[in-house]
């Protein structure tokens, strides 16, 4: 083991970045194409998600869990990814594997959804927010991790969307919203780990923390 709803929209940012991607190695990284190439068909990548919310607690318990991908071959692979918790479980859509891992559009779009849930701001305004910083260049941080016992070298890219937006101030601590993924090419669909994180002020516990590590490989593929 290692320890460390996806709509249109944010999958539109595959197309719409295409331009600014050539300029921004930010970009490439997040939405690198083949990192699922390589990963064996009869096995399925679990991602651990676990969300603290204050503003909204009880979805916070509703959207902690597992994320499982497995990847059904065909004439063109298909990925499929499912929510897992407890006994419960829910599809939570199907993507061409040729494109990339899905799980980094996932990501983005559960903060979207949790942000408009717990603060009321529109998610479409908050999306357009989160597809501007995307495309804006950014620092890659280098790094290092343990992965199952051995040292691998990391990829690190921090966002922050809302930094100098006009309405920041009505967003109930989302206004300092931090987005970071760590990337190795050591791990299994190239994502190590995707935060999301809005902290308290004052050294205050975080209002919001979304945290999605890859956990490990089960050797059958998920249904």
């Amino acid at each position: 083991m290692i320890k460390t709803l996806v709509s249109g929209g944010l999958a539109l940012l595959l197309v719409a970045g295409a331009a600014a991607a050539e300029e921004d190695k930010a970009y490439d990284l997040l939405f690198r194409n083949g990192t699922l190439d390589e990963v064996d068909r009869d096995a399925t990548l679990v991602y651990r998600r676990d969300v603290t919310n204050a503003l909204k607690p009880e979805a916070a318990a509703r959207d902690t869990g597992e994320v499982a991908l497995s990847i059904r071959p065909g004439e063109q692979d298909v990925a499929l990814l499912n929510f897992r918790q407890d006994d419960k479980h829910r599809g939570l859509g199907t993507f061409p594997a040729s494109v990339g891992n899905p799980m980094i559009m996932y990501f983005y779009e559960s903060v979207v959804r949790d942000m408009a849930e717990a603060a009321g701001g529109s998610p479409f305004y908050i999306r357009n927010r989160v597809k501007d910083a995307l495309i804006q260049p950014s620092v890659i941080e280098t790094g290092e991790a343990s992965v199952d016992g051995q040292t691998v070298e990391t990829k690190t890219v921090r966002l922050y969307p809302f930094l100098e937006d006009p309405n920041r101030d009505r967003m109930q601590g989302f206004g300092d919203l931090e987005l970071r993924v760590t990337m190795s090419d050591a791990v299994p669909g190239w994502y190590l780990s995707l935060v999301a994180d809005a902290p308290g002020a004052d050294g205050a516990p975080s209002i919001y923390r979304s945290e999605v590590h890859f956990d490990g490989l089960e050797a059958e593929a998920a249904p």
